[in-house]
């Protein structure tokens, strides 16, 4: 008999994730044998887990926050996405290797091809706020899309300068009191900080900023629409909610060790909400 498949979300702290409810309803959805746990795992502990899982059934796990840099690290293969953006957030165990990936910049890509199918690499600028890992993520998507300017902007100007010293692609640090000049010329912007998330401090800005041209989208998703997203709509732009990213994101992973190719659908969107 074959043994059932284990797969989940390593992190510290991780009982907020919603990704086990994700797992768990395409698990159910397609009728497949499986589990997806979430994985309370300290930072000193990390080494011995990993080497651990795989002996215990476990196929793969999810890596956030604050392991994604240090999961790339332990492990034994890398794709080419997972080094550029220079962190881990899906991990596969096979013959007693550890193979990382890193799914959020498709993940960013897929939603927004989905909420704004108009938009295209060659439309002009796109406008990061903020410089820590999701932004990591995004910037190499959109390089490796074809963007060829990319404007970053974070409170703490030195952490862009790094990033953009880090990364391989078109970035031009703006400093973050003139971010709103910028966005006037965006084809796109990305709110990638915590700024506007639900018990967090709200992401400052003037009403009307937004040139109704621009698709805007914020990877926040509690609140799923958020003043950023409610101002760039009433300015008449296309906007894109955070919570598409998380879902795409976990599609490659799911496939991988579970062997089935799975839907984002509304459906999941709703089953993810209510968690």
């Amino acid at each position: 008999m074959s043994k059932i498949p284990l797969a989940g979300v390593i992190g510290c702290p991780v009982a907020h994730s919603r990704s086990p409810v994700l797992h768990g309803t395409w698990l159910r959805q397609y009728g497949l044998k499986g589990h997806y746990v979430p994985l309370h795992v300290e930072k000193d502990d990390l080494p011995h887990v990993l080497r651990t899982l795989p002996k215990m059934g476990f196929v793969g796990v999810n890596v956030t926050i604050p392991h994604k840099e240090a999961a790339l690290a332990l492990a034994d293969t890398a794709t080419p996405m997972a080094r550029a953006i220079g962190a881990a957030n899906t991990l596969t165990f096979d013959d007693g290797l550890i193979h990382a990936d890193n799914t959020d910049g498709y993940g960013f890509l897929r939603n927004l091809r989905d909420g704004a199918p108009a938009w295209e690499p060659t439309n002009g600028p796109a406008l990061v706020l903020g410089a820590g890992g999701a932004a990591r993520a995004v910037i190499v998507a959109l390089a490796d899309a074809g963007v060829t300017q990319i404007q970053l902007s974070n409170r703490t100007r030195a952490r862009a300068e790094t990033l953009k010293a880090e990364l391989s692609a078109p970035i031009d640090v703006v400093d973050w009191s003139d971010w709103a000049l910028a966005a006037q010329d965006a084809a796109l912007i990305i709110n990638t900080t915590s700024l506007g998330m639900a018990g967090q401090p709200a992401l400052e800005f003037s009403e009307g900023l937004f040139n109704p041209r621009t698709v805007v989208t914020d990877l926040v998703y509690t609140p799923l629409e958020t003043d950023f997203l409610r101002q760039a709509q009433g300015c008449g732009c296309v906007t894109v909610d955070g919570l598409g990213m998380l879902l795409h994101q976990a599609a490659p992973g799911f496939e991988r060790w579970f062997g089935y190719k799975p839907e984002v659908s509304e459906a999941l969107r709703a089953a993810v909400l209510k968690a």
